[in-house]
Formats: C-alpha cells, structure tokens, sequence
C-alpha cells in the first residue's frame, strides 16, 4: 500500500486553507522589510518540469501584478536530485533575499545523502502553494495498451528492457516505478533524466516506454494526441482525464502527492517571513494562480508556518520509511 498523503495517513495537515491566509502579515510586521535588492527564487529542479513551470508562473504574477518592489529572478539548480539546491540554500543562512520553490526530493536526497548536512526543518517555511499529481504515462503509437493491465503484459513481456523515464535517483518517480514494480511483478529499467520536461519529451517520442509525469509536465503532448494517461496516483480521478482510473479503482491503494511549496533561507528573519507569508498569500489568491491549479490538476490548500513545518516533519518521516522499503537508505 503506498500513500503517502497527509489525511491518508490519518493526519489532518492540510486545514488551513487560503481563506485563512488572505490577511497575510501585520501590517507593523510589513513595514519592517522590504526587499532592498532582486528576490533570488531557486528552483530545485531542471527547466520545462513541472516545478520550473510553476515558478515561473508565480514569478510573472509577482511581475504583473507589482506585488513586489524588486524583481523576482528564477534560478534553476537540479544537480543531485536537488542537493545543488539544497547546500546553495543551506548557505544562505541569515538571507531574506533568497528563496526556494520545493519538491519531495526537499525530504528524499537529504535521507539519500547524509553527507550534505541538511536538515529540511533548519529551512524556514514560507508557503505551499500546492500538492501536485502523478499519472502512468504511456505514448499513444501503443494501441495495444489501454489500461493498466495491457500495461502489465507489455512491460512483463519486455522485462528490463522496458525504459521509464523519471527525474533523478529516488525521487518521486523512481518511488512510483519501485512501487509499481513490486506490486506488478514487473522488472522496469528506471532511467533518471534532468526534469520533469525532459523526461516528457523523451517518452513523446518513444525514447522511453513509460513515464509516471505530472499532468503539468504531460499536458502539451497528452492535448497534441501524443501521450495517454493510463492512471492516476490520486485520491479521485482528475478532472482533465476523466477515463484514466485511479489505481485504488483498479484494486492497487496507490495515493501519492507531490508538495509544491516555496521556501525560505534559514535563519530568516521573522519580518521578512511575513513580507514573504504576506506576497505569496496574493500570488496563491490571484486569479491567474488558481486557474494554473485547475487547468494543471494541482490539489491542496495552502499551508504556512507551524502547519507547514509540521507537514514537512511527517512528510520526512514518510519518505525516510518508503526509502527504507526500497533499500535505499538503513
């Protein structure tokens, strides 16, 4: 059984929900930061993924609406399944002009690779903005596989010679295809490629057998008749794919989310955490953020504070269990 969100798990972490956040900081709070120099925003993660996309988006709103008085600069960083990321923030200790936009890997390559002395719960939580999806993905020239079981045959019948592509060693998509391997009986070769948008090209055009993309990451190829979506790691099934199953529907208690949260520098100020409370709660109630989170199937409300740090020591402890089944880590 994998899941891997907080309410199926029994853990109610996802209550405080926008409405809750409108008012933002204090206004005396405000008035004591405001950012002097351009707003560095790390990306831990390659160009065209799904966490790029997102980021650049919340950077044009920021741009458009002037809710900053600097500009807001995306800077990617994917080495390492995200440790380049992860030790460039780590040293920013003290900094409130920087700032990172997170994946799973924010609790994965820190459990994988001790040696880079992260701890997630030194980072200061400024905002999830989301809880991204995973789907099956296959290429649509595969007429003889509509549904996860044709899937199944088809990777039996080529066993390690079947390709899923996926971004980076243990991330998000390395978990599925372990998961989906051992529930199958299945021998996948998982080949990690630098971005969600890199992995999606690859399997459009049939350099990959299967990928297990984000419907952000998918979307263009899956609207071109490229790709088809065969399931989904959701609790429901996603408005943008109505006939793709979830797998619970199929008999298979696959639940897994990805958090798409925003980041603070450790040690920054409490001023600045509220300047950065405060801008992101306008971005995560502006029209144009909402209608991203709809039209690309992102579900969760947003967290912040207390609740956000909470969220991400369950989380770690989540994944620190799944790596562990893996053999990832002891």
């Amino acid at each position: 059984m994998l899941q891997r969100r907080g309410r199926t798990l029994g853990v109610s972490l996802g209550m405080v929900g926008a409405t809750a956040l409108v008012a933002g900081a204090s206004s005396a709070a405000l008035a004591e930061f405001k950012p002097q120099k351009p707003i560095e925003f790390v990306v831990m993660a390659g160009k065209g993924g799904g966490a790029d996309k997102a980021a650049r988006l919340m950077q044009s709103v920021i741009a458009k609406e002037k809710f900053a008085p600097v500009p807001v600069v995306p800077v990617n960083k994917p080495g390492g399944s995200g440790a380049e990321a992860l030790v460039y923030l780590k040293g920013k200790k003290g900094d409130n002009h920087t700032i990172m936009f997170t994946l799973n890997s924010f609790y994965t390559t820190p459990l994988r690779q001790k040696g880079l002395g992260v701890d997630v719960t030194s980072f200061t939580p400024v905002m999830r903005m989301a809880e991204d999806t995973f789907c099956l993905w296959v290429n649509s020239d595969r007429k003889d596989i509509n549904s996860v079981d044709d899937f199944v045959k088809a990777a039996k019948a080529k066993g390690k010679k079947w390709i899923m592509a996926g971004t980076g060693k243990a991330s998000e998509d390395n978990l599925l295809t372990d998961f989906l391997n051992k529930a199958y009986g299945l021998e996948m070769k998982y080949v990690p490629y630098k971005g969600g948008g890199k992995v999606a090209k690859e399997l459009a055009g049939n350099n990959a057998d299967s990928t297990v993309n984000n419907p952000s990451e998918q979307l263009g190829f899956f609207e071109a008749g490229k790709t088809k979506p065969l399931a989904c790691f959701t609790d429901e099934r996603i408005g943008l794919f109505k006939d793709a199953p979830t797998f619970k529907e199929i008999g298979k208690d696959f639940v897994y989310y990805m958090q798409r949260t925003v980041v603070g520098a450790p040690g920054m100020s409490d001023d600045a955490k509220a300047y950065y409370k405060d801008l992101f709660t306008k971005v995560f109630n502006s029209p144009d953020w909402q209608t991203y989170r709809k039209k690309k199937a992102l579900q969760g409300d947003a967290l912040s504070g207390e609740d956000l740090m909470a969220y991400w020591k369950k989380e770690r402890d989540v994944h620190e269990s799944m790596l562990k089944k893996m053999g990832e880590i002891k």
